[in-house]
């Protein structure tokens, strides 16, 4: 997938968690988890740029999710042990008790997943399990270079991120 189609994949994948974000009225927390998981969808093409990583090896697999998902909650602990802890951020009251190290984690490997699950679109696929496997998994719907595929899931990552945002206003 090119830019635009990660984007909507990463908005698509945040939608359900915008939806509950929003419910349990964490409204500025929703759209800081929204931009980060944006921000962060391009990072496993990081591989594009450091020499000697193959495209789609390392850097496309659950191992690098969990290590920016541990990045991301050492960044929680980080905050909270400088006393970002208070309102909103508050360690036991995000989310009904999710606290910021928790999700720290969630947020940086559920954006690094989303890129996985939008290169598993295309025929060349993913090694999700790479170091431990070989195998590549695709679905094979399109190529990386479609332009209906990669504004069509823009789109679509758009709209269900803000029907899940109006439903959990709704509440």
């Amino acid at each position: 997938m090119y830019r635009k189609g990660h984007f909507g994949v990463s908005l698509l994948v945040f939608s359900p968690i915008a939806f509950v974000l929003v419910a349990v009225e964490q409204i500025g927390l929703a759209l800081v988890v929204g931009g980060v998981m944006v921000w962060l969808s391009m990072l496993p093409d990081l591989d594009h740029r450091v020499p000697g990583i193959p495209h789609r090896g390392p850097t496309h697999s659950l191992l690098f999710a969990a290590l920016v998902g541990a990045v991301f909650a050492g960044l929680g602990i980080a905050l909270k042990s400088a006393g970002m802890g208070s309102e909103p951020f508050a360690v036991g009251t995000i989310a009904g008790g999710l606290s910021l190290a928790a999700l720290g984690f969630a947020v940086g490997s559920i954006s690094v997943v989303a890129h996985l699950l939008g290169d598993a679109l295309t025929p060349a696929g993913v090694n999700f399990l790479w170091p431990l496997s070989s195998r590549t998994y695709t679905l094979g719907l399109w190529r990386a270079n479609n332009t209906l595929a990669n504004y069509g899931l823009f789109a679509v990552g758009i709209f269900a991120t803000g029907a899940a945002t109006y439903l959990g206003f709704a509440l």
